[in-house]
């Protein structure tokens, strides 16, 4: 997952231990998983506050040449610019290191568990 790998390595994506998830810019994020082959199927913001500003989304897309599905659900965080972001990749989710969840060529199932 080069675009996610990306952004880690620039410091624009860090893992959270005491969240569980992902602290990013979610466009960020899913323009990363845009890049790395998953077209976009669905993206949705929700507002639940009084200022109208989005408390979070989710974004799914596929990859159409694997069958590889990507989901990003975030939380906007009132006092930072960043969100929570969680993110799996046929069901599984991405902690730590991204590259992780990359197909195995060499399995015939392509390397899921």
């Amino acid at each position: 997952m080069t675009g996610l790998d990306e952004l880690r390595e620039h410091g624009r994506m860090t893992w959270s231990e005491a969240e569980q998830g992902w602290i990013a810019a979610p466009d960020e994020v899913m323009n990363a998983l845009s890049s790395d082959g998953f077209a976009e199927c669905k993206r949705e913001s929700t507002t639940s506050r009084r200022d109208s500003r989005p408390a979070g989304g989710v974004w799914q897309g596929v990859n159409t040449q694997t069958g590889a599905v990507a989901s990003a659900i975030w939380v906007n965080r009132l006092l930072w610019p960043e969100a929570v972001v969680f993110i799996t990749v046929n069901g599984e989710s991405l902690r730590g290191d991204v590259s992780s969840l990359e197909p195995d060529p060499h399995r015939e199932d392509g390397g899921e568990a």
